[in-house]
């Protein structure tokens, strides 16, 4: 038996700066709403290349020692799923500056909730402060789509 499965690879990453976090107010339809900056793994790109990359490209600053720290996975329409790496640091270099992504800006972590945060990312920052969770999963539960944390 196969056990291939297509699945799209992303990455997100929570940047720390003592009691602040760096967030990103997305623009995109899709899933707007403040978030933390990330995007897609390229093909032949090692995880951790592509959280470092795409944290570049979307705020300007250099992170180093990227730490993983859970998941989110979701099944896709089409079969297969989608993987979402979720990383955090405290270690970074360089000038805070917005993309076509959307603004970036640092927040107080306590605050954070407060923001209009994209679709289940209240519940994804668990994930990102929470040892004892590592994932954040989407099952098919009496005909309609539910997330558990695990």
């Amino acid at each position: 038996m196969d056990k291939r499965e297509l699945a799209v690879f992303t990455n997100m990453c929570m940047i720390t700066n003592g009691s602040r976090v760096l967030v990103l107010d997305r623009k995109n339809p899709d899933w707007p709403g403040v978030t933390f900056p990330g995007g897609h793994v390229e093909k032949d790109e090692s995880f951790v290349e592509s959280v470092i990359r795409e944290v570049w490209e979307e705020t300007g600053l250099r992170i180093k020692n990227p730490q993983l720290c859970g998941i989110k996975q979701f099944p896709l329409e089409k079969g297969g799923r989608y993987v979402v790496l979720l990383y955090r640091t405290d270690q970074f270099s360089g000038t805070l500056v917005s993309s076509e992504e959307g603004e970036v800006f640092w927040a107080e972590h306590d605050a954070l909730r407060s923001y209009p945060l994209a679709e289940d990312m209240e519940d994804m920052l668990r994930i990102f402060e929470e040892d004892g969770l590592s994932e954040f999963y989407y099952e098919w539960e009496n005909g309609k789509w539910k997330h558990k944390l695990l």
